[in-house]
């Protein structure tokens, strides 16, 4: 992996300008960190049938997630005048007021081949296996998620390159976290809240 700083300027798209990023430079990674300000914030929240948006001095929080040449699927936090803090799926129509400085993490092409992830299972009778991005809030929601319904889960950090490729080879996803009952893709965090409004997680205990 190499660093990769990226400065936005005002009246930018957030998501617009990685998207554009990735798919001009055929780029696959992570955001590592980001410091800057919102003048316009549009996310979508779990749940919601359309995204929130708001405009102000809006200051960035988090910026986590993933990017690449066929999308993106990033999650941002950031407080208001009021220090009241907002978050969810960074949606286009999100704004840079005065600038935003990115640091990247590229992934290498070599690296995307599929490879034994560093963590392997411990052997244990759990149906449940949940591949997570450290950092990423997603990841922590759906952790305290199966921890709240006692379901019993082996988790695999994904924290170097061959972590990444082997769950992008397992599951075609780029984004996190990614859960698999009985060794069947389920999804992200969605998609196992989907699962216990449904009353489903239970059968997993």
């Amino acid at each position: 992996m190499r660093a990769l700083p990226l400065s936005l300027v005002p009246g930018q798209d957030l998501r617009g300008a990685l998207e554009e990023l990735a798919r001009a430079q055929n780029l696959s990674g992570f955001v590592l960190g980001v410091v800057g300000n919102l003048s316009r914030a549009a996310f979508q929240c779990p749940g919601q049938a359309s995204p929130t948006v708001l405009e102000g001095d809006l200051e960035i929080i988090t910026l986590n997630g993933t990017f690449g040449a066929d999308g993106v699927h990033l999650h941002l936090s950031l407080s208001d005048g009021a220090c009241q803090v907002w978050g969810g799926h960074l949606e286009h129509g999100t704004l840079i007021l005065k600038g935003a400085q990115l640091l990247l993490g590229v992934l290498e092409p070599s690296s995307l081949q599929p490879a034994i992830p560093a963590m392997s299972p411990q052997a244990n009778d759990a149906r449940v296996e949940i591949a997570v991005l450290p950092g990423c809030p997603w990841c922590t929601r759906a952790l305290r998620l199966l921890s709240s319904a006692d379901v019993p889960h082996q988790v695999f950090r994904v924290d170097d390159d061959q972590a990444f490729a082997h769950w992008h080879g397992r599951s075609g996803m780029n984004t996190f976290p990614q859960v698999f009952v009985d060794g069947a893709l389920v999804g992200g965090y969605d998609a196992l809240a989907a699962m216990h409004e449904r009353s489903e997680l239970h059968a997993l205990r």
